[in-house]
């Protein structure tokens, strides 16, 4: 990719051997694309009942898979025209194979965006079982499902939630076959990524330093002994601060854990009913304001530092060549606008992969003939 400096900005698209095209980019802010690497598009599902993740699971299986894929479509084209380029999306019905695997085909016909599409499986113990029912359950996981799902190619992560609900597993000595479920996905080729929202993370740090994880994300309860933990190895911290904006306000040490030189991720958490929001801009303006980060750090953590924790590094979340032109023209002339754009659209364009996918128009009246119907 190759961008001259100047009031019109030649862009071009090394990696896709294209013709250059050139831009004007007069006073506005040309950067790479957003990365959103933690969401939970597909899963709760929309219009799911408020009573927990069973009605979540319940609605999920009486929405069919084009109804999943049209309200899917919506929100992703939300986020394209708010900047974001590559979306992780996990899903994560428990032991429940038949709504992930319709959760997984969905995603695998969204692939072909804009955006791109990391698709993650994500694990989340179920509850409520006798031991040996658990037992049984996480053999079918590991030696079955997650097999299955890489020899189709459609899973890129195998992701685990760890938070206080299952934290009696651990005691119990099921700690070897969470373990396990990590070892199989690594074996398979898979990325490792770890859901660290419990109280206590010290276990949680441990396995995802041990398994080499590409990211442990939440972390709003984790400890200064936490932190040291994960100073130790490269994997990303993923911070959720539209998460914690929604939530009890608690927020990630996102400060402390950038002192100690971990590698942090911002991302939306995007969901359709804890977390109801998918502007990558108000992550990085909420991260600026309520975690501590400087404009420059924040528009880091939301493009290059999200690409590794969404396996994308090598193609996009920076200005290099070889890499795709996924860029985007905010309405801005400095990027420091972002860390005071909560509830704005900064965005004038988005490129992805060297082609216009968004550009916002006029506000203008229509003629009353087009609002006519025609019958």
């Amino acid at each position: 990719m190759l961008i001259e400096v100047g009031p019109t900005r030649r862009v071009e698209n090394l990696a896709l051997a294209r013709g250059a095209i050139e831009v004007a980019a007069d006073g506005r802010v040309v950067m790479p694309g957003f990365v959103d690497s933690h969401t939970h598009l597909l899963f709760p599902v929309p219009g799911a009942p408020a009573d927990g993740f069973e009605g979540a699971v319940r609605t999920l299986h009486a929405t069919t898979a084009s109804q999943l894929k049209v309200r899917a479509t919506t929100s992703l084209q939300a986020m394209v025209r708010h900047g974001t380029t590559t979306v992780e999306i996990k899903t994560g019905s428990g032991a429940d194979h038949s709504a992930e695997l319709k959760m997984l085909r969905v995603l695998g016909e969204l692939k072909e965006g804009p955006p791109d599409i990391v698709a993650t499986l994500l694990f989340r113990p179920p509850r409520g079982l006798c031991p040996k029912e658990m037992e049984e359950s996480l053999r079918q996981i590991r030696c079955e499902f997650l097999p299955r799902m890489s020899r189709r190619h459609l899973v890129r992560f195998a992701d685990l939630v760890w938070d206080d609900s299952n934290v009696p597993l651990w005691e119990a000595d099921y700690t070897a076959w969470f373990e396990g479920y990590f070892q199989v996905a690594r074996n398979l080729g898979l990325g490792c990524k770890l859901h660290a929202d419990a109280q206590d993370l010290a276990a949680a740090a441990h396995t995802a330093v041990a398994h080499h994880a590409v990211s442990i994300d939440h972390l709003e309860q984790a400890t200064a002994a936490d932190l040291v933990i994960l100073s130790q190895s490269n994997t990303v911290a993923t911070l959720l601060p539209c998460a914690s904006f929604y939530g009890d306000g608690r927020y990630a040490p996102a400060r402390a854990l950038i002192d100690l030189g971990v590698p942090v991720a911002i991302a939306t958490n995007f969901n359709g009913h804890q977390t109801p929001l998918f502007s990558m801009q108000a992550a990085v303006a909420l991260a600026c304001q309520r975690m501590g980060l400087t404009p420059a750090e924040a528009v880091c953590a939301a493009t290059i530092n999200g690409a590794h924790a969404a396996g994308r590094a090598g193609r996009v979340g920076s200005l290099e060549c070889g890499k795709l032109a996924d860029l985007l023209f905010l309405n801005a002339p400095d990027y420091r606008d972002l860390a005071d754009s909560l509830g704005a659209n900064l965005v004038h364009m988005v490129m992805k992969s060297g082609e216009i996918v968004y550009e916002e128009g006029a506000v203008q009246r229509r003629p009353v003939e087009d609002l006519r119907p025609v019958w």
